[in-house]
């Protein structure tokens, strides 16, 4: 007997099946920005996770054919803005189709910069203003990995994403006492 592990049988899996069983992951929601020239480019994502802490590395998914990953590439500088539970209006903003362009700036949407001047959401949860160190194919996505040259925390709860809709956390002030004895 070998002690190999049996082969596994490969089945079909329909994208409505991948998209069934994603929806039961839960994610925070944040923007990734960058400016190329005179225009800046946002888009709300759920891809976002932290990579390394040497170096200190963040990776974003983006379609492939999304004009931010043009510019991200051009730029050679991105930001990411976690939000929070009082900005789902800018996350339903920059998730819809062409509204995450504009020349000069948002005026719904209010940024600032850090260290490489890639725009960051104002009074988000948390900010990763990042140096592109690589772009990978990812099927029909481009995984965008930053070096990340400035990061910090802000206040507040997470916005958060579960099964197609905009989710909060229920409120920490909550607590059970007197159970047991």
């Amino acid at each position: 007997m070998s002690g190999a592990a049996p082969a596994v049988r490969d089945t079909q899996v329909t994208d409505q099946d991948f998209r069934a069983a994603s929806r039961g992951w839960t994610s925070g929601v944040a923007v990734v920005t960058t400016r190329a020239g005179e225009e800046v480019f946002a888009k709300t994502v759920s891809s976002f996770s932290t990579l390394s802490l040497d170096p200190l590395l963040v990776t974003v998914a983006i379609g492939r054919h999304s004009p931010l990953v043009a510019a991200v590439r051009t730029s050679g500088r991105f930001g990411l803005s976690v939000l929070t539970d009082r900005q789902e209006s800018v996350a339903r903003r920059l998730a819809t189709p062409g509204a995450g362009r504009a020349l000069g700036g948002f005026t719904a949407v209010p940024t600032r910069t850090a260290a490489t001047g890639a725009p960051l959401v104002e009074s988000a949860l948390a900010w990763f203003d990042c140096r592109l160190h690589a772009d990978l194919p990812g099927g029909d996505h481009t995984i965008l990995v930053g070096r990340v040259a400035a990061a910090a925390r802000g206040t507040g709860a997470p916005l958060l994403y579960h099964d197609g809709q905009y989710r909060v956390l229920a409120p920490t002030s909550l607590k059970i006492t007197g159970v047991g004895a």
